[in-house]
């Protein structure tokens, strides 16, 4: 069973002689026209990366965004200290509007969103209600979830698999506010094989079988843990992701330990590379440990909020910088309560201590799930061995699948998201009309009543006795184009 397993495991298969540079790699910082050219003139990010300003183009760049003439550059006076300045401007639309990015590579693309909803006397950020669009993708219905005001930004991180020359991202203010912004966008070409053909999904019995065509299915970055470490930042890492530590999100982890390693990270052909993740990720573990005569009874579990209603890819990443020699490390891995690993043996899978190797899962919350916590864990196997290390993990990233509409964020499409700004708008229109028809049928009646007034003077000779007389008010209805 386990070699079977083993088998339908997928591994990186990067080369590791040349490090990993994108051919696409926009870095915008949305709202600034500094050109990318010193430190002086771009606006630089925490990780030290230069953002160009969105306006800063060339006429042969291959970044273009006809739409933005009709947007709103916006300048935040008072940013707080120690914020990115990538944060203290924002491109700021009132109607849909869209950029494109051409590529010189097809394959997966990181796209990045940056989030500050920042205050200025022109405008308030906070109270801005919009969608977006990666291509046919639809990654945000639901802009105040976020909560990324105060001094709290957020970044929302897509992998999407792209067939055609190009990005187009949009932006669609929502009919109530008709305000939408961003501060910051990355779209980054990542490596071909980032994300594997096939994956193993676990059933709703615990039963393990092929996820197929993993790699063409957008992913949303949920949560990306450094099991037992620090925080690592996007400048510690190859793919400028950042990595939380995993306090926070522990459920039990008595009798288990920290440990960080101070050696070398053993990466090698076949498996995981430091675009999988960085060595900060894998020389740092929560463990459990054996230290008598006895295997320890003792399981650590990791407990992940997310929301029901999609599929997740899970991705457990492994590194044996415990075990002083080969073949003493024999654990069973779980998700949800199932067993998805039993028995793993990191020496049968990289014949190297410090090397790492990372496993895929893929579990359902759809069909009317109301989401909850997915949960990870990790404790001895029937193979475990006294006075020896018993369970190992150094890092977790849930990612979510797209649904069936395309959709990360709701159930409407692509299609009917850009169709809500037009029937709005048609909607508004007919408002007009209606009121116009309105105000033609008033005035017409009136008219007639003057007629038929007219007519009858002249047969009975009636003599006005006010000039107000028969005098109607018309209250006029003006349509609003929401």
């Amino acid at each position: 069973m386990f070699f079977f397993l083993f088998l339908l495991f997928s591994f990186s298969t990067l080369s590791l002689s040349h490090p990993f540079s994108p051919l696409d790699n926009y870095l915008l910082d949305c709202g600034s026209t500094a050109p990318l050219t010193t430190a002086a003139t771009s606006s630089l990010s925490a990780d030290h990366r230069l953002f160009s300003g969105d306006l800063a183009r060339t006429p042969n760049s291959p970044f273009h965004s006809p739409s933005l003439r009709a947007s709103v550059s916006l300048r935040n006076d008072n940013p707080f200290p120690g914020l990115s300045p990538i944060y203290h401007t924002a491109r700021v639309f009132t109607s849909p509007a869209s950029y494109t990015f051409s590529l010189k590579d097809k394959g997966p693309h990181i796209v990045r969103f940056h989030f500050h909803a920042f205050k200025s006397p022109q405008l308030d950020l906070g109270r801005a209600q919009f969608r977006v669009l990666v291509d046919d993708y639809v990654v945000l219905t639901n802009f105040t979830r976020l909560n990324c005001t105060g001094q709290n930004p957020k970044v929302l991180e897509f992998l999407v698999p792209v067939e055609d020359e190009k990005i187009v991202i949009v932006f669609v203010p929502n009919r109530d506010s008709k305000l939408a912004f961003v501060n910051a966008i990355e779209v980054i070409s990542a490596p071909n094989d980032l994300v594997p053909e096939t994956a193993q999904f676990i059933g709703s019995s615990g039963n393990l079988v092929n996820f197929d065509g993993l790699n063409k299915q957008a992913l949303e970055v949920v949560h990306r843990v450094n099991v037992g470490g620090p925080k690592v930042t996007p400048f510690n890492d190859s793919l400028w992701r950042t990595w939380v530590p995993d306090d926070g999100l522990l459920r039990s982890s008595f009798g288990s330990e920290r440990l960080v390693f101070g050696g070398r990270i053993k990466y090698h052909d076949g498996g995981a590379s430091r675009e999988v993740a960085p060595d900060n990720v894998y020389n740092s573990a929560r463990l459990i440990r054996s230290e008598n005569d006895s295997v320890t009874n003792v399981n650590i579990t990791w407990a992940f909020p997310i929301l029901g209603g999609y599929k997740y890819l899970i991705r457990l990443h492994f590194c044996d910088i415990a075990s002083i020699s080969l073949n003493m490390l024999y654990f069973n891995v779980f998700v949800n309560g199932y067993l998805a690993y039993e028995d793993l043996d990191l020496s049968y899978i990289t014949r190297s201590l410090a090397s790492p190797f990372y496993a895929d899962f893929v579990v359902d919350y759809g069909d009317g799930n109301v989401g909850g916590d997915l949960s990870v864990g990790i404790g001895p196997s029937k193979n475990s061995i006294t006075h020896a290390v018993d369970g190992i993990l150094n890092g977790v990233e849930v990612m979510k699948i797209n649904n069936s509409h395309s959709s990360f964020d709701g159930e409407d499409c692509s299609t009917i998201v850009l169709k809500s700004w037009s029937k709005g708008n048609y909607s508004g229109l007919l408002l007009t009309l209606a009121a116009a028809v309105c105000i033609v049928l008033s005035l017409s009646m009136v008219i007639r009543r003057k007629m038929i007034e007219s007519r009858e003077s002249l047969s009975w000779s009636r003599l006005p006795v006010n000039s107000s007389d028969g005098d109607d008010h018309v209250k006029e209805e003006e349509g609003v184009n929401k």
